[in-house]
């Protein structure tokens, strides 16, 4: 379901130029601050997103851990869903994966670019969606082969499984197959505007309008500014009245901290 929202949910992003080493001191202390959630990337080549998630949730109790997004040329799509299922029996409710192209060029110099991404990503988040929803697939698309793949733990509540995009066919697509779009933060407003309503023109078409839906939207803001709190509400206000259920906030610089913006996002309102 896509529309106005009267309370986003707030994460920040732990950026992959930082180094892992770091990660768990910055979720204790995001867990501690009361922030709900806290983003990892999987860039090429810094930190494998699945184990940097796993590691942040095993050392919290309660925050919410999300990958925007875990590029689909990478890893075969049941491997995909053997392990993003593992992650979320083991931490039921806190798992938020997310599937996307990933960056080309990093694609093609593991050599693992396709020429048609957007048949694979919708053919590989269709597969992996059925095997976390307990479903037999059996496929030979273009690019996802799978004969009678089932898996045998599957998670008894299947975490929402988002599609991060920022072009309108790919948004179109997580409208269409996933449980929620994310939309990058180099996207202007009136792209987060037209982005929000593709996907829900899609989840429409689709016939999913009445299912759950989660739009995320990353927004880079600088925590050193005087106003950052300022900053950060009019954010979520803004994003919140064209239907943003998810306001993640990233740090910038090129060696991004992020615990003055848990700080700032703590302290909001």
């Amino acid at each position: 379901m896509i529309g106005p929202v009267t309370d986003p949910t707030i994460g920040v992003t732990f950026r992959p130029q930082s180094p892992p080493e770091e990660l768990r001191e910055v979720a204790r202390s995001a867990e501690a601050a009361g922030i709900a959630q806290l983003w990892l990337w999987e860039d090429c080549f810094c930190e494998g997103g699945l184990s940097a998630a796993t590691a942040a949730l095993a050392c919290t109790e309660r925050l919410h851990v999300a990958v925007g997004l875990l590029p689909v040329p990478l890893r075969n799509p049941a491997l995909a869903a053997m392990e993003i299922a593992t992650v979320a029996r083991m931490f039921p409710g806190r798992f938020h994966p997310g599937l996307g192209h990933g960056v080309l060029e990093w694609m093609e110099q593991v050599g693992a670019r396709v020429p048609s991404p957007m048949t694979l990503l919708r053919e590989y988040t269709t597969a992996v969606r059925d095997l976390l929803h307990g479903r037999t697939v059996d496929v030979e698309g273009r690019y996802v082969r799978l004969r009678d793949v089932a898996l045998d733990w599957p998670p008894a509540s299947p975490p929402p499984l988002l599609v991060g995009g920022r072009g309108p066919k790919t948004v179109g697509l997580a409208g269409e197959v996933a449980d929620g779009v994310i939309l990058d933060s180099v996207l202007s407003l009136d792209q987060v505007r037209e982005g929000v309503a593709i996907a829900a023109a899609a989840s429409r078409a689709a016939g999913r309008a009445d299912e759950p839906f989660d739009t995320v939207v990353f927004v880079e803001v600088d925590a050193a500014a005087p106003d950052v709190a300022a900053r950060i509400d009019e954010s979520v206000a803004t994003l919140a009245g064209i239907g943003a259920g998810t306001v993640v906030f990233q740090p910038t610089g090129e060696a991004p901290d992020p615990l003055p913006l848990i700080a700032a996002c703590a302290k909001r309102g």
